[in-house]
Parts: structure tokens; sequence; C-alpha cells
């Protein structure tokens, strides 16, 4: 008890009820979010410029923000100005009610084109969360607006989005140094009859501002028709469907295997809205305004996106029933059946396998036909029609993509990989789909074979090693075309040795009956025969009898001291140990390789480790797999491990100057630090080498191995591995046919979209495992590239500048189509006068003559009435208007300050809406 009463053990608990309710709370948590975006005092801004609210950059800024446990979303739009000081006192909100230059901008905001304001921020009712549409809760939050307004002194607009989400009905307000905007809004399904015209409006806008005023200041009034031209059949689309029937058509939008097919199905260029503003001067006077704005369909069958994104979908085995290999996929045609037993007879069974023979040809035809498949074969190997001596004769028309290939890896564009991913781009998409993809396949890995059995070279690929920038499978198909070059020297350097031995013989020549030489080509025991050192196989015959007499320990004598290898003097050095000339040696070229046997060789290599005994590890076995010492030993006889240091790695001989006995000055050398180690693998590598020259050696680069590993690497590729190898060709082949489409039509936004998807793409395909999901993405950006260049081709159409004829006004409606094309909304320079104005007014007096059945003008002269032309409209009734008062005029009471007053009319025949800003004088009301 004592403890319980002793005055420093009391707790008092002290509660702030500065901001006791939620309501507070919420008005509180408003405030800090226009502190931290430093919204607080007036605005700095210049004069807005004519569309700079439609071509202007906006920031847009968002913050969660709760009323109890309603969430509320609070964002903050403003147009990217330079800072100018604003010497009127008035916001900059107010300022921007009366300004003309952005009366109807094209593509905004909508409250930035109801109210024309430059920055706002506007509350909305979080993401699952109901609409605020009762009137307590409307004026709950209006009211904490206002308070949060005059609290931080804040002059940007706040509103707050009232009633459904689908009626975009705003209301809230503006506050200044005595001065208050409210900003008030109606909607309506339907427009009351006396509302539907001017005066009606005007009579509205007069009552709400109320001005005690007499006469009223002047009104300015804005006024937009929009009338609209339904797609009408006076214009054809000129873009022709593409055959596919036709293989070689060579038509607009036609299929040939060496190209994809490019346009759209249909004409882009659905709708064309007119919209004609209007402006009255003074009473009499009034100015008018053609402003033409085209709605593209973007969605309509675009045929390269078609082709390119069922390629795509084969992929993940999409469009194909089953994914299985491909080299079993024609399997059921030759697959044996069951035969009961009691039914092996001869003619049971040559009436079953009629049958089946029948039955197969039926259902389970080829899914490629012969004359489709020949000429994509032909197209694939034009080698194949000419004899050898012709193959010269051929060449690639394909123009020079400028290495665009290295960027994207894929394979340049007159390669065999380039063209047979076309080819099965096309019969994917029109052939048959997978299993014709897989005939294909089948047939092209058996003409991979048959060149390798029969020595003759793969057309459209490049001699020499692989090249690493290309996709793996360009790789391996070089690879397999290096494996029967390496087999067709070999193979003849042999022929002529035996030749010419045969030649010098007296007899008969006579031949072992041991191994032939496809068997000898195919032994482990096989040495590498080098180019360069064919001079060595013709010996004479006697020359080869005087060896075969030689006894056994003459012959170790002449090994030792006979060079053989020889390639060229090493410049003017000698050996140290004597002094006969140092010489190259003829070495194997290097083993090509492509990526993926370089990285399983990295991978070997790094799984040593880093250790010191790894790394010694892996020294021994780069040096043991050398075959330089031993061909160094053949060609420079008595040589020692300085004068092959002196010719294969010069920086680990040491020269220095010095004198001798004499006193003249010589020239002494001694091996690197590095090479004196003791237990050095290049002193172990060199005493064990033996003299053997680079013809005696075990190749290494065994052909006949590798030839088989590339076969059977491409006869186990499924679709989707196919798909994969050749994507970056696809992609590789639409980009050069949208280049080849641009340059027809010279469109600026295409050009920079283009260099923007060659950056994206080249990034993507550069990564070993590239994201699918972003290669979809690409394939989109492509499609809305080719979609742009249609509507070109479509606004060329209508405004009649296809054709080679070049007349006074081409150049000026080619910029104009540019324009439209470039921009939401373009002016009609001349309105209804100019070349652009009158295609448009021809436009909509044809469709109005087709919508209402009417006859043309020429039909109606030659019949020679003139009542039914009279009769008919040149333009349809307007779809929409838009009117725009504004005036200023003191308000609440006569002494006030004259403000800026403004109402935006919306009529449309499913939508009537006010959108009003009304300011008044809070200091002299």
């Amino acid at each position: 008890m004592a403890a319980d009463s002793d005055p420093e053990s009391e707790v008092f608990e002290i509660t702030d009820f500065t901001t006791a309710s939620e309501w507070e709370r919420f008005i509180s948590r408003v405030e800090e979010v226009l502190n931290d975006w430093k919204l607080i005092g007036s605005g700095v801004g210049k004069p807005l410029e004519k569309g700079e609210l439609t071509s202007g950059s906006w920031e847009e800024t968002t913050q969660e923000i709760s009323f109890s446990d309603f969430r509320f979303s609070i964002t903050h739009h403003c147009l990217k100005q330079e800072s100018a000081e604003n010497e009127n006192a008035c916001p900059l909100a107010m300022q921007d009610l009366l300004c003309m230059n952005n009366d109807f901008p094209p593509r905004a905001h909508c409250l930035v084109r109801w109210f024309g304001v430059r920055e706002f921020v506007v509350i909305s009712p979080g993401a699952n969360c109901e609409a605020v549409v009762s009137e307590s809760k409307c004026n709950l939050l209006l009211s904490s607006v206002s308070i949060a307004l005059a609290n931080t002194g804040c002059q940007v607009p706040l509103l707050v989005q009232i009633q459904q989400n689908w009626r975009k009905v705003y209301a809230g307000e503006c506050q200044g140094p005595g001065v208050r905007s409210d900003f008030e809004m109606v909607h309506l399904r339907k427009a009351p009859g006396q509302y539907t015209h001017l005066s009606g409006l005007l009579d509205v806008f007069k009552n709400k501002i109320g001005c005690p005023l007499t006469p009223l200041p002047p009104i300015s009034i804005s006024i937009r028709f929009t009338f609209v031209l339904q797609d009408g059949q006076q214009c054809s689309w000129p873009q022709q469907p593409p055959d596919f029937d036709a293989l070689l058509a060579g038509e607009v939008g036609g299929v040939e295997f060496g190209k994809l097919p490019f346009g759209a199905c249909e004409d882009p260029i659905r709708i064309n809205k007119l919209s004609i503003d209007v402006w009255f001067v003074r009473i009499g006077q009034y100015l008018k305004i053609w402003n033409l704005r085209v709605q593209k369909n973007l969605n309509i069958e675009k045929i390269i996106f078609k082709v390119v994104q069922m390629k795509f979908l084969l992929m993940f085995g999409v469009v194909s029933v089953e994914n299985s290999d491909i080299s079993q996929a024609l399997s059921k045609l030759t697959e044996p059946a069951a035969v009961p037993i009691h039914k092996l007879s001869v003619s049971s069974m040559m009436h079953s396998a009629r049958k089946r023979i029948r039955r197969n040809r039926r259902a389970e035809e080829s899914p490629l036909h012969n004359h489709v498949l020949n000429s994509i074969l032909l197209y694939l190997f034009p080698d194949a029609a000419l004899d050898k001596a012709d193959w010269s004769e051929v060449r690639s028309t394909q123009e020079p993509d400028h290495h665009l290939y290295n960027q994207l890896k894929s394979a340049p564009s007159d390669s065999l990989t380039y063209r047979l991913a076309l080819c099965v781009c096309m019969v994917n998409f029109h052939h048959g789909g997978v299993r014709a993809v897989a005939h294909l396949w089948q047939e092209f890995v058996l003409e991979m074979r048959y060149r390798w059995e029969n020595n003759c070279l793969i057309y459209g690929l490049a001699s020499g090693a692989p090249d690493l920038r290309c996709c793996l499978l360009h790789q391996k198909l070089q690879m397999l075309n290096c494996c029967i070059e390496r087999k067709r020297a070999r193979d003849d350097g042999r022929k002529s040795g035996a030749s010419d031995a045969a030649r010098s013989l007296p007899g008969p020549a006579e031949v072992s009956p041991g191994k032939s030489w496809d068997s000898w080509s195919d032994s482990e025991e096989e040495f590498f025969e080098c180019l360069s050192d064919t001079e060595e196989m013709k010996e004479t015959e006697s020359e080869k009898k005087t060896e075969m007499k030689e006894t056994e320990s003459e012959k170790k004598t002449a090994s030792k001291s006979k060079a053989e290898g020889r390639l060229q003097p090493h410049g003017k050095r000698t050996l140290l140990n004597s002094a006969e000339p140092l010489y190259i040696p003829v070495t194997q070229e290097p083993a090509p390789m492509t990526e993926d046997l370089l990285e399983e060789q990295s991978e070997v290599l790094a799984k040593l480790g880093t250790s010191a005994e790894g790394a010694h590890l892996r020294a021994r076995m780069q040096s043991a797999s050398d075959p330089c010492k031993p061909q160094m030993r053949a060609a420079n006889p008595g040589c020692c491990l300085e004068d092959f240091v002196r010719w294969y790695s010069p920086r680990d001989y040491v020269e220095e100057e010095g004198e001798d006995e004499a006193g003249q000055t010589v020239i002494r050398g001694d091996l690197s630090a590095r090479m004196k180690i003791p237990g050095n693998m290049w002193v172990e590598a060199w005493e064990t080498a033996k003299a053997t020259p680079a013809r005696r050696q075990k190749r290494l680069f065994d052909d006949t191995k590798e030839a088989e590993k590339v076969l059977h690497y491409l006869s186990q590729q499924k679709a989707s591995d196919l798909t994969r190898h050749l994507m970056p060709c696809v992609l590789h082949a639409a980009l050069l046919k949208i280049k080849e489409e641009e340059v027809t039509e010279d469109i600026a936004s295409v050009r920079k979209a283009l260099q923007q998807v060659t950056a994206h793409t080249s990034k993507l395909l550069r990564h070993p495992n590239p994201d699918f999901k972003k290669l979809e993405d690409v394939i989109v950006q492509m499609s809305a590239v080719e979609a742009v260049i249609a509507c070109a081709r479509s606004l060329k159409a209508k405004f009649g500048i296809t054709g080679g004829q070049r007349e006074d006004d081409t150049d000026e409606l080619e910029r104009f189509v540019s324009c439209l094309l470039e921009e939401p909304e373009v002016s009609v320079v001349g309105a209804g006068r100019g070349p652009a104005g009158n295609i448009i007014h021809k436009l909509f007096v044809s469709s109005q003559r087709a919508a209402l059945l009417a006859p043309l003008e020429d039909e109606a002269g030659r019949s020679g009435g003139t009542d039914d032309r009279k009769a008919v409209p040149d333009f349809p009734p307007p779809a929409g208007r838009e009117v725009l008062l504004r005036t200023c005029v003191p308000r609440p009471a006569p002494y006030s300050k004259a403000l800026p007053q403004r109402l935006f009319c919306v009529l449309t025949r499913d939508e009537f809406r006010l959108a009003g800003v009304f300011s008044s004088d809070t200091s002299f009301f």
C-alpha cells in the first residue's frame, strides 16, 4: 500500500486530442503528401504555347492514403516546363482557364481537356474499393480538400473522383490569395432538349456565374464539330492477300521461299474523324479550322507478325499436336503392323499389304507434296541442279545486310541457315505445320549425310572454321563443311600420290589386299597429310627401293640425320649447337571448334580448380596436346630446347649483348626464369618428344568423327530445338524485310523504332539463354512497325499519292500523310479549299452518297437531274459537339475582382457532360 501511495510511482497518460478523429487524420495525411511533393505556395511557369498540353511531357506521382479503413490513391499530374517567375498573383490554374492555345487537345488527360489546366492533384478510391456515391461522403471529401488547401497554402487544383468510375465525375477547388475556383461537373446519359443548342448552354453559363453587371462582358465561344467517315468503298486496299499456293508468285504480299510475306490483310485505317473548330471572333465573324484524326486499327491481321508468331509458338510446341523427335516424325509411314497367325498366307499378306498402302496414301500421305518439297530443296541447294563445273555461277541475290547477323548472332543473309529458317517459317505457316517441318528437316539431314559421304561441299556456307559470331546451327553446318573440305583434300592427295606411283612402276600397280582408302580414312592410326608437305609424297620408286634395302640400324641413323617437315627458314637464325639454319616446321592446323565444344572444354579445365595442383595439371594437359615439339625435332635434327623456345615463345629466350675473349661484341641468350624452374613441363615434354613430322602424326582434327557427331546432333533435334536455333535468323529476316519496306515509305518513327528493336533484339539474342517472354515482346514491336507501314500505304492510297505520277500538290500531301502517322491530330492547311481538304471533302461526299444510295455527281449530271445531289448533304450529322465558353467577370459582387470563368460542354449521342470552373473573390464579397 505504501508503494501504491508513493507519488513517484503513479503513471499519468497524456492523450493527444489534436487529431482525434479519423477525418482530421485524413486531412493531416493529405497535408503531409502536399508538403512532401513541395506543392506549397504559388506555382511558377510560363504561358502555355500552342499544342503544349499535347506535345509536352507529363510527370505523374502517386501515393496511397487512407480514411479509416477506406483506401485512397492521391496522384499528382504536372506538365514539365522550364521555371519562370509568375508575375500574376492568381494561381497558374486560373491563368490557364483563359488560354486559347489548347482548347481541344487531341491527346491528354480527360481533366486537361475539360478544364485546360497544366497541373492538378486527384484523389480517387483505391483499387478494389467501392466508389464514393453518397452525397454525405462526397461533401465530407470536398470539405477535407478545402481545409487541406487552406492549411497548406497550396495553389494547385485538388480534385476528388466521385460517383462510379466509368462516369469520370470529378469535383474540387483551387485556392489562391483572396480567390477560389470551384471545379464542378454534371454528367447525364442524354442531353436535355433545351441544352442541345448553343443558346441553352449560354443560359446555363450566365445563370451559373450570376454576373451583376449590365451589360454582361463578352463571352468567348469555341465550338468543335466532329464528323466520322465510315470506311467507304471508294478506296480499295492496295495490299493483296498473300497467295500461298503460288510458291514464287512475286506479287505484292505474295510468298517466296526467299522472302517473308509482308503487309496487312485488310485496311488498317478504319475510321477518319474530321473535327471542324469554330472560334467566334465577334458577331457575324468566325474562324474555321479543319483538323483530321485517323484511327489506326493495329489489331488487324499482319502477315509477317503471324508468320513469325507461329514460328515462335512452334518453339514451345503450342501449334503442334505432339512435340516428338523430328527424326521419328515419319516413322508411322513405314511402321510394320502385327499380322495374326491364322492369316499368314501369301494371298492374305498381299491383300493386307495393298490395303495398308491404299490407307497410308489416303490418310497418312506425306506432309509435304513432292513439288513443294522439290522447290524448297532446289531453293536451299541450287547447286544440285547444275554440274560441278557450274557451281561458281550460282550467286546469291541478297543484298548485304551490313553485318546485322553479327549483332543478332544469326547467320548471313545469303547462307544456307538463313534460307532454311525462311523455308521452315513458310512450311510451318502454310504447308502443314509441325509435320511438314519434320518432313523438311528429315530431308535436309539426309541431304547433309549424302554430301558428307560423297564429298560434296555444302552450298551457302563460307569456307574455314566455324564463325562463332553466328548461331549454333550455322556453326554446326560450317563444321560439317570443314570436315568435307579436309576429307576431299586428303583423298585428293592420296589419289594423286597413288597415280604418280602407278606411273613410275614398270608393271601393273600392286594394291595391298589390306584396307581400302575409305577404311584408312576412318582408322585411328591414320596420319595427318599436310598440304604444304605433299611434295614429299612424290618420291621416286628408286628411292623407295633403296630405303627398303637399308638395315634397321641404318634406318635409325638416317632418321636422326634426315630432316622432315620443313616449311621455311626462320630468318637468318641458326641452331645454337651447329651452324645449320633454323627451320620453321610444318604444323597441323588447329582443330576447328563450335561454341558448345569450346564451352565443354572450358568446363573441363575449370573443374580442375584454381589451386596450384589444379593449375599444374591444367598446364600438363595443354602441353601434352601440343604437337609442335616433335615437329620441331623432325624439321631441325640436333636442335635443343633453346632453339624451340626461340621459335615458339621468343619472350622466354632473353638475349643480351656481351664481349668474348677477343673483345668482340657478341649476343648471348638464355632461357627465361620460368623456363629454369625445376620440373618445368616444357623441359619434360621436350625430353620425351620424338622427331615426328606433321604428316606422320595423329590428326588433331578427326573429320570423320566430327562429321558423324554433327550429323547425329542434327538428327536428334526436336521441333522446339530446331525453332530455337533458327529464331535469330527469323528475327533477322523480319528486320531486313521491314527495313526494305520502310525505304519506300520513308517514315521517321519507323526508322527510330527499328533501331530500338534491333538494339533490344541484339541484347536478348547475345545471352546464352534468352528470355522468351521478352522475345515475344520484340515480335509484338515488329508487328506494330508493320502496322504503321500498312497505315502509311493506306493513307497514301486514300490521298492519291501511291502512283508514280507526281503533281504540284504531291509534296504537300506527302507531308500531310507523314504528319498523320506521327501525330494524333493534324490541321488541314486551307481547310476545305486546300489539296488535302478537297480530298477529304470528296471522301465524305462519296461516303454520304453510298450510304444514302444516291447517284454520284457525274451520273446525276449525265441523267440531267440535280435534285438528288442537292438533297444529299456533303457531311453526315456530327457525331459529337464540344462547346467551350469563357469569360472574365467580377464575382460574387460587382466590386469583386474580375476572375476567369469557364464551361466545357460535351454533347454526343450517349453522353452529356458539363465541366465548369467558376472563380470567386473571397476578399471582397
